[in-house]
């Protein structure tokens, strides 16, 4: 168990958390035999689930993502990337990037590896992968980066910051607007209200 996440009983044994409630009806999951029995099981997470959301807004399980965790990531994105792009900054950056792929390729993994830390590591919320798209990618990851990469395209071409008859530095100052919106829409995502 996450000693971070533990806490001692009054009996000086260490209680288990909503996270360990997780991980033993996951097992469970995979252990019972009927369809009816698995059924059963997930409905007892989802009853969990909503009762560690009342519970408390930090510390909750987050499982699935629906049109609510996407929304929540496009106003996360949408707020860190105004001032990206009505600064001139970003396109003196991109500037910079078209003529360094390695340093162009090193901030897209950048950007999503902040996304990855956020989400996955920072240990904010306990956030389990739940049907990965071709059974690897997580789809709260690929959201996050999908709204956030969009939202740079969408947000930077309305509003005349990118000229895309020059597409190297078009997509370079997108690439530069893309990393603190995967921010503010990875944090828009799972922070509290999630």
């Amino acid at each position: 168990m996450n000693e971070d996440a533990s806490r001692t009983a009054p009996d000086g044994e260490e209680s288990a958390d909503m996270s360990d409630l997780f991980d033993e009806l996951e097992e469970l999951e995979d252990l019972v035999d009927t369809p009816a029995a698995r059924e059963q099981v997930r409905e007892t997470m989802r009853v969990a689930m909503a009762a560690s959301a009342v519970a408390s807004p930090f510390g909750r399980v987050i499982r699935g993502y629906d049109r609510g965790d996407l929304a929540e990531a496009l106003l996360g994105s949408f707020l860190f990337g105004v001032p990206m792009a009505v600064e001139g900054g970003t396109q003196e950056v991109g500037a910079f990037l078209v003529d360094r792929p390695l340093y162009f390729g090193g901030t897209i993994l950048f950007g999503v590896g902040l996304v990855v830390g956020i989400i996955y590591v920072a240990d904010f919320q306990d956030v389990r992968i739940h049907k990965p798209i071709f059974g690897v990618i997580p789809r709260r990851l690929a959201g996050v980066v999908g709204v956030s990469l969009t939202m740079a395209v969408v947000l930077l071409t309305g509003w005349g910051r990118v000229d895309w008859g020059t597409p190297a530095l078009a997509f370079a100052n997108v690439v530069v607007a893309f990393v603190p919106m995967s921010v503010g829409a990875a944090l828009g995502d799972i922070l509290p209200g999630s």
